[in-house]
């Protein structure tokens, strides 16, 4: 009788110390993203490193060095067998990864994406950095300012199945549509699909097929950086505009040698931090991705939960914010 006592308290023991090692493991999340070496990307983790120290979690981060959907498929089935808690992710292809990661949610791992979403059927939630409609608006704003509403300008893209730059796109177009744009002629839209050589090769591409050209609206980090570097070798800063989304670190030069007057951009470090409390709180079961719901973003504060309107939810990290020769000593050292 005492030997099954013993028995019975050795296992008791033994579960209650196996339960307390699993109540303490930390939540493991895999972060995916769009491009290995891309500063935005680089920033971006380094808000989840500010999450994590807050936070406790711990994360893993990837992505493939072509910007392929294949690429960060396999990243995805990496995780997947690392059995991570959550998959933050910034999709190349926003239908492409859903059947990968509708297989990691049916094991139980949540998936938020973030900067570049992923199709409803294969998100629990999506971090977005702003309204999308304000990103493409304000884009059109600034170069028919900077090329005084009349002229022809071009879009130098990323991918083209890229969900957040084909979004943009579309809010850019209908912007153009409105009576005080009629002047300005969008003659194309090319795609240098985030690899700087192919970026600075299509810009050289419109620079030669359109003569005529008064403007280009890049609204990729890689893209504008690259558009930068063509127009300046091609004697042509202050000649043709540029504006776009771009990362202080890399367009302080070109804002400060006239190569473009304004850009945009938020903050991929915000961007990051937001994912990675979004994640932590669906890991938590705080919340679903729900409309309606809520949740603490730590120095960000309350986020809220909204309907996309594509069958899925998600929230918002901020506005856009416009960079100048003026300011761009403030933010060149930040990212």
């Amino acid at each position: 009788m005492k030997k099954l006592i013993s028995l019975i308290l050795a296992l008791v023991m033994t579960l209650s110390i196996a339960s307390l090692a699993l109540a303490e493991k930390p939540i493991k999340i895999g972060v995916v993203y769009k491009q290995t070496g891309n500063p935005f990307f680089e920033a971006g983790v380094r808000g989840f490193e500010e999450a994590q120290k807050e936070l406790g979690f711990e994360f893993i981060h990837n992505g493939p060095a072509d910007s392929s959907n294949e690429g960060q498929i396999q990243i995805i089935e990496g995780y997947i067998q690392q059995e991570v808690d959550a998959i933050a992710i910034s999709a190349n292809d926003a239908a492409g990864v859903v059947s990968v990661l509708q297989t990691a949610m049916e094991k139980g791992i949540k998936v938020i994406s973030w900067d570049s979403k992923v199709e409803a059927a294969g998100r629990n939630l999506n971090i977005d950095p702003s309204v999308a409609q304000n990103i493409g608006r304000v884009q059109v704003e600034e170069i028919a300012k900077q090329i005084g509403y009349e002229g022809q300008i071009a879009i130098l893209s990323a991918g083209a199945t890229m969900d957040n730059q084909n979004t943009w796109i579309r809010y850019m177009q209908e912007e153009l549509e409105k009576p005080e744009y009629e002047k300005i002629e969008l003659v194309t839209i090319v795609y240098g699909d985030d690899l700087t050589d192919k970026s600075y090769q299509e810009m050289q591409g419109l620079i030669n097929s359109y003569p005529d050209l008064k403007g280009v609206v890049s609204p990729t980090t890689v893209g504008i950086a690259a558009a930068a570097v063509a127009i300046k070798d091609m004697g042509l800063s202050g000649k043709i505009k540029l504006t776009g989304l771009g990362l202080p670190s890399e367009m302080a030069d070109a804002l400060k040698d006239g190569t473009c007057e304004g850009m945009y951009l938020w903050n991929p470090i915000d961007l990051g931090y937001v994912a990675a409390y979004a994640s932590v709180a669906m890991v938590k079961g705080e919340i679903t991705g729900a409309a309606g719901e809520s949740f603490e973003a730590g120095r960000l504060g309350t986020k809220e939960i909204m309907d996309a309107g594509d069958g899925g939810t998600f929230t918002l990290v901020g506005d856009p914010f416009r960079f100048t020769p003026e300011n761009i000593d403030d933010w060149k050292d930040v990212y």
